[in-house]
């Protein structure tokens, strides 16, 4: 196997993970704080983290390294989080699920103008297509025009596009799981202490259904996807991996439908659907790296 196709196939596996973010971050903030649950669960990810980078011995990143982790942190321990946990407060995971479909050409975008890559002509065509398919489903869904929550999902894709960028990048050195776990570790002093103001400030009680939709977000999507999409992206190129995420969208709605029982429309299959065929001629597009 090619180290392209082994990381198309480590990529995919991180988006399954990543898929079931929404209809699990949609479960935590129906009871609780968006953004307690956006920075809890990097601080709970973290001890985990603390504890890997223990048992491998790692060692301490260089001072371009931190520089580089601090830029992942921002983007994927508390950018995405936070906006795509406000916004899961105000629409379904179904609808959250097709407007991040445009993650993968922000993603390449990132890649593009911070480490050189150069994708084809046909491979942007592809990928802006692809996200003007998930723009015209958001104003659809928003009776003509965006929602806020819209432009918060929008504020996560960008934010999520620079810390897979980055984080990729800094996978080729250092290696998914360690990159992950050093970002965490970075963002822990910071975090704790808001993390806990905010247990004080609004409380913990809810259910048991929030808390699993906590510890899923915690544990997996915040952690364990992490070491599969950065290990792919670093093995088959942050532009071509990327694309894999045009795939997300449709096994989001899967997953909403199954967790939460959100009702899915024919409308809503066949934006997912059209997002979905691009993966196919995206990936047939030459990328230069």
């Amino acid at each position: 196997m090619s180290q392209e196709s082994k990381g198309m196939w480590l990529g995919a596996a991180g988006v399954a993970i990543f898929s079931l973010t929404l209809p699990f971050t949609r479960m935590a903030v129906a009871e609780l704080d968006p953004v307690l649950v956006a920075l809890g669960r990097a601080v709970v990810a973290a001890v985990g983290s603390a504890i890997l980078l223990w048992y491998l011995d790692a060692p301490r990143p260089t001072a371009r390294q931190w520089r580089a982790l601090a830029v992942t942190a921002l983007g994927v321990v508390v950018g995405f989080p936070v906006f795509s946990s406000i916004a899961m407060r105000h629409v379904p995971a179904s609808h959250g699920a097709v407007v991040l479909g445009i993650l993968p050409l922000a993603t390449a975008m990132f890649g593009a103008l911070r480490f050189g890559e150069r994708p084809s002509l046909g491979f942007w065509i592809a990928a802006l297509f692809g996200s003007g398919i998930v723009v015209g489903f958001a104003v659809w869904q928003g009776a003509g025009g965006l929602q806020s929550a819209d432009l918060a999902l929008f504020a996560a894709v960008v934010l999520a596009a620079m810390g897979y960028a980055e984080g990729a990048r800094l996978s080729q050195t250092m290696g998914g799981q360690q990159v992950i776990s050093w970002a965490l570790v970075l963002s822990a002093p910071v975090l704790l202490p808001v993390t806990a103001w905010l247990c004080w400030r609004h409380g913990v009680e809810a259910s048991p259904r929030a808390w699993i939709g906590f510890g899923y977000v915690s544990v997996f999507s915040m952690f364990i996807g992490f070491f599969f999409w950065y290990k792919g992206l670093a093995l088959g190129g942050i532009a071509r991996v990327g694309q894999v995420q045009l795939i997300q969208p449709f096994l989001t709605l899967a997953g909403a439908a199954v967790i939460l029982g959100e009702h899915l429309d024919a409308v809503q299959l066949l934006f997912a659907l059209a997002v979905i065929a691009v993966v196919a001629v995206g990936r047939r597009m030459s990328v230069r790296r």
